[in-house]
C-alpha cells in the first residue's frame, strides 16, 4: 500500500470522526447569540452630562437611573424560566351487536304435493358481535433555566430572543436551546420570564457522543423499517 493511500485512508478516518462529534442540527431561530452595535464615536464634549445627540442612535446605551436592567436591545440578555408541562389523552369505545332466530316446522300437508316433508323441522340463528376501544396518552414535562439572548428587536417592540447551553458529561455533550418571541412588558424586575408566556417557542433537549449513538437506530435498520410490508 503506497504513502498516498494510507494518507488519503487516514484523511477520511479523521472526516469521519469529526463527523460523529459534529453539533446536532437546531431547529430554533438563527443566529443564536448576537452582538450589541458597537456605540457611536465620542462627539466633542458641549458642556453638559447628557448628549441629547446620541439619543435612538445604534449602540446608544444611555439609561437613567431610575430605569431598571430589563432586556431591550439587541445583545442583551434575558433569562428563561423554562416550565413546560404537557397532558394529554383520548379515550373511545364502540359496541355493537346482532342477533336473529328463524324457526320452521311441517306439522301436515293435506292435499299438496311434498308429503316427504311432514314432520321435519328447521331451526336456523345468527349472531353478530363487535366490540372496539381505543386509549392514548401522553405527558411531558420540562423544567430548567436558560439565558437567552436578544437577536432582533421587531417593529411593535417585541423582542426575538434564542440561545444555548452546552453541557459537558464524559465524552458526550448535551445542549439546550431555547428561541421565541417576548412581550417586554412580561419580562420581571429580575430580567427573567416564564417559558409559557413566549410566543412561537422553541425548546430543545439533544446529545452527542457514544451513549446518543447506542440509542440511535442504524440506517440499514431504518431502511428495512421502512420498506417491509411486514
Amino acid at each position: 500500500m503506497t504513502k498516498s493511500s494510507l494518507r488519503t485512508i487516514a484523511a477520511t478516518g479523521l472526516l469521519l470522526l469529526a463527523a460523529c462529534a459534529t453539533t446536532p442540527p437546531a431547529s430554533v431561530h438563527q443566529p443564536m447569540s448576537a452582538r450589541p452595535t458597537p456605540a457611536p464615536a465620542v462627539a466633542p464634549a458641549n458642556g453638559a452630562i447628557y448628549q441629547a445627540q446620541y439619543a435612538g442612535q445604534p449602540g446608544y446605551s444611555h439609561r437613567p437611573l431610575f430605569e431598571d436592567r430589563r432586556a431591550r436591545s439587541v445583545g442583551d440578555i434575558l433569562t428563561i424560566n423554562i416550565n413546560e408541562t404537557t397532558a394529554a389523552s383520548k379515550k373511545s369505545g364502540s359496541t355493537a351487536a346482532r342477533a336473529g332466530s328463524n324457526e320452521m316446522s311441517v306439522t301436515g300437508l293435506a292435499g299438496l304435493p311434498g308429503k316427504g316433508l311432514l314432520g321435519s323441522n328447521l331451526a336456523a340463528s345468527s349472531a353478530s358481535t363487535f366490540e372496539g376501544k381505543g386509549d392514548s396518552a401522553s405527558n411531558n414535562a420540562f423544567t430548567g433555566i436558560i439565558t437567552v439572548t436578544v437577536i432582533e428587536v421587531l417593529a411593535n417592540g417585541n423582542l426575538l430572543v434564542s440561545g444555548e447551553k452546552q453541557i459537558g458529561i464524559n465524552q458526550g455533550s448535551e445542549f439546550v436551546r431555547f428561541s421565541g418571541v417576548v412581550n417586554p412588558a412580561l419580562i420581571s424586575s429580575a430580567n427573567a420570564v416564564s417559558s409559557t408566556q413566549v410566543a412561537d417557542a422553541r425548546l430543545e433537549y439533544r446529545g452527542n457522543g457514544y451513549i446518543d449513538e447506542a440509542q440511535t437506530m442504524g440506517w440499514l435498520a431504518r431502511f428495512f423499517l421502512t420498506f417491509l410490508a411486514f
